[in-house]
């Protein structure tokens, strides 16, 4: 039986299989400044919703798959569905809770939990709020704390900053009802896979913007209950978008093993809008965020988890090293998954797990806990 560890590794988007794509230089290196050098020429936004409407059947498939591999994950203990305050499109969008064992009996004795603040990948396009249900078990399991999977509103119905609003309504919400929900609110983490891995990072940006705007003495609001992001966790995040897919594709260590530009288009067309939007916003490309910002924002632990034949690899790379220098001074753990393309650990496959993923998902949550206990 041939070495598991040999078998090409073929990428995913949230379970599905992604057919390689050729080394070859696909379009510009010029770095893109707005939405319009990105998607050039931009599709309609009618063309890119049957185009994302498509690939979310193909993603339940994928993801159905996925979920039959042993051991089985679980199943969110409840949902609730919260109203969107932040974003100009207003509405509602749910989250997917899931608690630990004794979680019903701790609550009645006054128990509270850390919890982790969840966001799926698929580019802001696709994905559902279960999509991480194995990391969760390796959540509840190990840190003894609630995982609670953001179910934010998708693009291209809902382009750029929706899903980064819906986080941060996401966060806002779990502080002021931590009682009824039994969370610890001083023992916080924001977590993300892939697209979820850059809103676990700026979401806090965009929460710590809104906490400057409600201490405006002209501000009515409620004051917001004491609490503490202690940490991030972020996957395979993309951190900059001023530097062109084509780059990132071309100088990846193997170009041949990244998303295809057909899929990388779509996501980027649907969530980069309008067409002015800048790609150095910090809400967009945390990388371009200055210092006063991450310093003030970004808690004072941060994961950060890249996989080696990811064309985002560099860039999450760079972005940690950048966290833990001079001035921001961050305690940063960046691991590279070796041999491995993105979302490798979201593999339909329902024969064999993804390599290395009890590995590194038991590091995180060991890492986890430890920054939670440290608080006690």
């Amino acid at each position: 039986m041939p070495d598991q560890r040999l078998v090409p590794n073929i990428p995913t988007v949230e379970g599905i299989p992604i057919p390689p794509t050729t080394s070859e230089d696909e379009g510009s290196w010029v770095r893109p400044e707005t939405a319009d050098d990105v998607n050039n020429p931009a599709s309609s936004r009618w063309y890119l919703k049957a185009q994302a409407s498509a690939l979310r059947s193909g993603q339940y498939i994928g993801m159905t798959l996925h979920y039959l591999a042993s051991p089985r994950p679980p199943n969110p203990s409840f949902s609730l569905t919260i109203p969107s305050l932040l974003s100009k499109y207003k509405g509602t969008f749910a989250l997917q809770f899931y608690t630990p064992k004794g979680y019903e009996d701790g609550a009645k004795h006054g128990k509270r939990y850390p919890a982790v603040v969840n966001f799926h990948g698929g580019g802001f396009t696709i994905g559902n709020g279960t999509d991480d249900a194995r990391f969760a078990r390796y959540v509840l399991d190990t840190c003894d704390a609630v995982f609670v999977s953001v179910d934010y509103r998708l693009a291209p119905e809902y382009p750029f900053p929706t899903a980064v609003d819906d986080a941060a309504d996401a966060l806002f919400y779990i502080i002021r009802q931590a009682a009824d929900l039994h969370i610890d609110p001083m023992k916080l983490a924001t977590c993300g896979f892939s697209a979820g891995g850059n809103i676990a990072i700026t979401a806090t940006l965009r929460f710590n913007e809104h906490l400057k705007e409600l201490a405006d003495p002209e501000n009515k609001a409620p004051p917001v209950p004491d609490h503490k992001i202690r940490a991030i966790a972020t996957w395979y995040p993309v951190t900059d978008y001023s530097v062109s897919r084509a780059e990132k594709r071309s100088t990846c260590v193997k170009p041949e093993q990244t998303l295809p530009s057909t899929m990388t288009s779509l996501f980027d067309g649907s969530y980069l809008y309008p067409g002015d939007l800048k790609m150095d916003h910090p809400w967009l490309s945390p990388s371009r965020a200055s210092d006063e910002e991450l310093k003030d924002a970004i808690p004072e632990n941060v994961l950060v988890y890249t996989c080696e034949w990811d064309m985002l690899q560099k860039e999450g790379e760079a972005f940690a090293k950048r966290l833990a220098a001079e001035p921001l001074n961050k305690t940063v753990h960046h691991r590279m998954i070796p041999g491995v393309p993105h979302g490798w650990d979201k593999s339909p496959d329902p024969l064999k797990p993804a390599i290395h993923t009890q590995e590194v998902y038991t590091d995180c949550c060991r890492k986890l806990l430890s920054i939670f206990n440290a608080v006690d």
